[in-house]
């Protein structure tokens, strides 16, 4: 019987496509049926004692009394579940492994740590009325290890009673784990958080809200856009690039000169790195844009620039022909890969400035930029202009939020507008609030003097703002204006029963005696508690704001397209007033537009 077992499941590692799977399941049904299985004896037992081994084990025919039973399962699990990535999963198992753990696993992601499964497993195979207490990683209530683990078991019968969210592990190991409590099937009473009697624990390990992830607002839709993703480095005019592919701002130069008409089509163009490194966030590259113009319009009109984008561009572009999106970015390739239509057209074309941030960084740090510049799609870009705005964004309440549901790329965090701005619940007017346009203002003013003063970016002055060791006063200065700011935004809530005082607090433990010379992760942030309870009436307030936009049938829809305005050549180039009649022609409103997905990719 075991046999059959792990023909059944050797059929699943044996295929990579679900038809080539139940080949393979049809084949060792028949050699089962006809009793020649005993042929894949010693292929299976080569396989369980491999390098690499393939070693089932079959629950139900290992402990036949246990689920024959009535109320069949488990009474309890208790253990210490391994820790591994999605990498070390892959690397340490047979090939396919990561693929079986989602099959087994309906509704994980491949991201989730190797201990969410032993959770999904531990509570499949309990009675009900049967509990478990496992040890985890202290990402079990975090992103997609907590969405393939912990949110799934509340989701489906299983209660948290008993939760510690922080342990130092007791020995040489410099971890910190979590100890997790579950039932499968309602308790009555009170349950137990890091100490504490509390009505519920949620998949979040707080106290209050939902198990399940936050929601998309309608109230956010459209307020959010990733910059152009210009596919090709040879549309710019760049005097740091170092690979040869971008031409020289001279040469950008002497062809306005020969022709002004290139001006048209030439735009000032800024990415993440100039928004955080520069104190003023400056742009030092152009870019040529030709829209959605047709070749023949572009050959004639701006030959120029068509020739330095068909030798600089068209090379490459050539190359994308897997897939139908490639092959079309390949016939277009004066084209960008996407235009941010919605953005440039319609969202930001009646201001004279935007808030933005950096797509990936350490810090989360928002600036308000020229509206009538080309952006990179390294930059996110949101359409308001008032420090209230900035105030709300900028604030801890949004960036604890970003950090716990964003991405993250090596140890940075990478902002996703889907997952951190578009379920974030804000405040009730925040973009207008007397109070928080005071604060901000207040603040954004001091940090740009700062900087300046400092010939510091923002991401040098966050360095410092984070430093144990900075004795810095304007720095200080800086923190005390923050926490006005947050103060601002938690009294807009109505939560003026929250503290608000930081401290310099790691972000993790370390191991002191190993970790050298290295600067050690410290934070001037809210204690855990407080960020807890932040975070847990945020995601309550989330829900509330989403079952009331059921409620009234409200919808997100794309963003209404409005009438481009166009740049001022003077202004951008700082040419003379002569030549400040003329104008730019900014991106046309039928510029193609793509959306970022969640997973990086574009749809």
């Amino acid at each position: 019987v075991r046999r059959f077992g792990d023909l059944t499941l050797a059929a699943f590692f044996e295929g990579s496509k679900p038809r080539e799977r139940a080949a393979r399941r049809e084949a060792y049904q028949e050699a089962i049926l006809t009793r020649q299985e005993r042929r894949y004896a010693a292929e299976l037992k080569a396989r369980r004692n491999a390098e690499m081994p393939f070693a089932p084990f079959h629950w139900e025919i290992e402990f036949p009394e246990v689920f024959e039973r009535e109320n069949p399962g488990f009474d309890g699990f208790v253990g210490n579940p391994p820790f591994a990535g999605k990498n070390n999963v892959a690397a340490g198992n047979v090939a396919g492994y990561p693929s079986w753990l989602k099959e087994l696993h309906a509704q994980s992601h491949g991201n989730a740590d190797l201990v969410a499964h032993f959770y999904r497993r531990a509570f499949d195979l309990l009675r009900g009325g049967g509990a478990f207490g496992l040890i985890a990683t202290n990402t079990i209530a975090q992103g997609d290890t907590r969405s393939s683990g912990l949110r799934w078991i509340c989701e489906r019968g299983g209660e948290i009673y008993r939760a510690v969210k922080r342990v130092k592990w007791p020995g040489d190991a410099a971890v910190v784990v979590s100890v997790v409590h579950v039932a499968k099937g309602e308790l009555s009473g009170k349950k137990m958080l890091d100490g504490a009697p509390v009505d519920r624990i949620t998949a979040f390990l707080f106290h209050r809200g939902g198990h399940a992830d936050p929601v998309r607002l309608a109230a956010n839709a459209g307020k959010s856009f990733v910059g152009s993703y210009i596919l090709g480095m040879g549309f710019t005019f760049d005097d740091t690039d170092r690979k040869g592919v971008a031409s020289p701002l001279a040469e950008m130069r002497r062809l306005i000169a020969q022709d002004p008409r290139n001006r048209e089509v030439i735009f000032p163009y800024i990415g993440g790195e100039e928004v955080n490194t520069s104190p003023t966030h400056a742009h030092h590259r152009y870019v040529i844009n030709f829209g959605e113009r047709s070749e023949e319009e572009c050959r004639r009109r701006w030959p120029d620039l068509m020739a330095i984008v068909e030798e600089r561009v068209k090379p490459e572009r050539a190359k994308l022909t897997r897939n139908a999106i490639g092959r079309k970015r390949a016939k277009f390739w004066w084209h960008y890969g996407s235009t941010a239509k919605e953005l440039y057209g319609g969202a930001i074309a009646g201001l004279d400035q935007v808030l933005a941030v950096s797509r990936v960084g350490q810090r989360v740090a928002f600036s308000l930029l020229p509206s009538r510049i080309v952006y990179a799609d390294s930059v996110i870009v949101f359409p308001y202009q008032t420090y209230a705005a900035f105030c709300s964004l900028q604030s801890r309440p949004h960036e604890i939020w970003a950090r716990f549901f964003g991405s993250s790329m090596k140890d940075d965090l990478r902002y996703t507008p889907s997952d951190c701005f578009d379920t974030f619940p804000f405040p009730e007017g925040w973009d207008t609030h007397p109070a928080l346009e005071a604060a901000g203002k207040a603040y954004y003013e001091y940090r740009a003097a700062l900087m300046v003063d400092n010939d510091e970016g923002m991401t040098g002055t966050y360095n410092r703002f984070h430093d144990l060791y900075e004795t810095d006063l304007r720095i200080a200065e800086l923190r005390e204006l923050h926490a006005a700011m947050d103060r601002a935004v938690i009294d807009a809530y109505g939560w003026s029963d929250i503290p608000t005082a930081c401290g310099l607090l790691l972000d993790y433990e370390i191991d002191e005696a190993s970790w050298g010379r290295k600067k050690k992760p410290y934070r001037w942030r809210w204690p855990d508690e407080v960020r807890d309870e932040v975070l847990a009436r945020l995601l309550a307030l989330n829900a509330d704001r989403a079952a009331a936009e059921a409620r009234a049938g409200t919808a997100a829809g794309p963003p209404v397209p409005a009438r481009p305005r166009p740049l001022d050549d003077g202004a951008v180039f700082g040419d003379t007033p002569e030549r400040q009649s003329s104008r730019f022609e900014w991106f046309r409103a039928s510029h193609d537009s793509t959306r970022t997905c969640t997973n990086g990719g574009l749809d």
